[in-house]
Parts: C-alpha cells; structure tokens; sequence
C-alpha cells in the first residue's frame, strides 16, 4: 500500500470570485494536487468548470491538476481538457460505451488515466482494466453537489481495490471523494485509500486551510 496521504483539495468550495488566489493559497498550504471537478448539468445536476477556465488557473499553479469529468459522452472532450492542462483524467465507465477506447484516448493526450466509481457502480466494470489505470477514484457520495454526506458502505469497496492492487502489485492510486473531514478521514485511509479529495472542511475557517489539510493528512 502507498503510504504517503495525498490531499486533493477540491476547488468546488473555494471562492470562485478569487479562483486564482485561492489555488495560490492551497499550494502554499501543503496541498498535493487541485481536484478540478467538472460538471455538465446533463450527467450529474449542476455546472462547473470548462476548458477555458481551467486553461487560465493553471498559470497559477505547477500542481498537478486532478481533472474528474463528470460530463456525458465524455470522449469528445478529453483532447480539450488535456490541452488546458489537466494531469490526471478521471472518467465515469458509465459516461462511454467503450471504456478500454476511452481510456487509450486519455493515454494519447499522455496524461494520466482515472476511472471514478458511483456508489453504486460495482468494481467488476474496472477490474480487467487495471494494468491500464493510474487512478481509481471512489466516489463516497453521489456525485453532482459538495458538501454531502459521508456514505460509509463504499469502504468495502476501498478494502476490496487496495487488496487487489497489493496482491498484484499494481501502481494505482485510490482517491476517494464525498464527505472527507476529520471523521470519516481515517476511515478512508483505513480501508486503503492514499488521496484525499476534500472541499468544504479544507476551506472552512477561512485562513485555517493549511492546519486543515495538515489535520486531514494526519488522521
């Protein structure tokens, strides 16, 4: 297992009348990467981000930017998002009717390939594509709004991921979204997740967002 904890922090809960300074502000505050979560208001119900806003705050930053899309059909777009900078692409199996083309397109842009799972979406739709993903991100709440609750019956599907991945020795992060605050942060963590996508308890308290990140990393 990775041992490093990874803070994610999730720009859905920042300030967006000051994008640029808040990402600033989570670089200096010891985040890991930006987890850019992206929305069609078709797939999941709410809007977001798009190619040129993401292409303008990443002059802001050299972290690595975490791109989720949540955007239905998703393949079109990847090209798109990987020129405005994205590092990681996270797509849903449930946004392609081809996820093993879906994810040679990600590998053609040379980015990294995220697969991202529902709670209800089971683990079987990525188990025979493995060899082929750099990240799995579970989602702990149903994906389209912040600040949900924690749902903790997607923690067996962590243990299950981390379990496979040791025993075969695969290079795979697991990201875990939805409800990360310092209570279900070391559940998370305990069942094998090594990066943490958090929004409403990092920027929460106003200046306080680097012990807030240190907290989450600690738990």
């Amino acid at each position: 297992m990775k041992n490093d904890i990874k803070i994610s922090p999730s720009i859905l809960s920042a300030d967006f009348s000051k994008l640029g300074e808040e990402i600033k502000l989570l670089e200096k505050s010891g985040a890991d990467m930006i987890h850019v979560d992206v929305m069609d208001g078709h797939f999941v119900p709410n809007l977001t981000f798009g190619p040129p806003v993401i292409k303008k705050i990443r002059k802001c930053t050299n972290l690595i930017f975490d791109v989720h899309l949540m955007i239905s059909p998703v393949e079109k777009y990847i090209k798109d998002y990987a020129e405005a900078g994205a590092d990681i692409i996270t797509v849903h199996p449930e946004t392609t009717d081809n996820l093993a083309r879906t994810i040679e397109v990600i590998k053609s842009c040379s980015k990294k390939v995220g697969v991202s799972l529902n709670p209800k979406t089971p683990t079987n739709v990525i188990e025979n594509l493995m060899d082929k993903i750099d990240l799995i991100l579970i989602m702990s709440v149903n994906p389209g709004f912040a600040g949900q609750k924690f749902m903790p019956e997607v923690l067996e599907k962590v243990k299950f991921l981390r379990s496979k991945i040791d025993n075969e020795k695969l290079n795979i992060d697991i990201e875990i979204d939805g409800g990360i605050d310092f209570e279900t942060a070391p559940l998370a963590i305990e069942a094998g997740a090594n990066i943490l996508v958090s929004g409403t308890t990092i920027f929460k308290g106003g200046n306080n967002v680097s012990e807030n990140i240190k907290n989450l990393r600690k738990q």
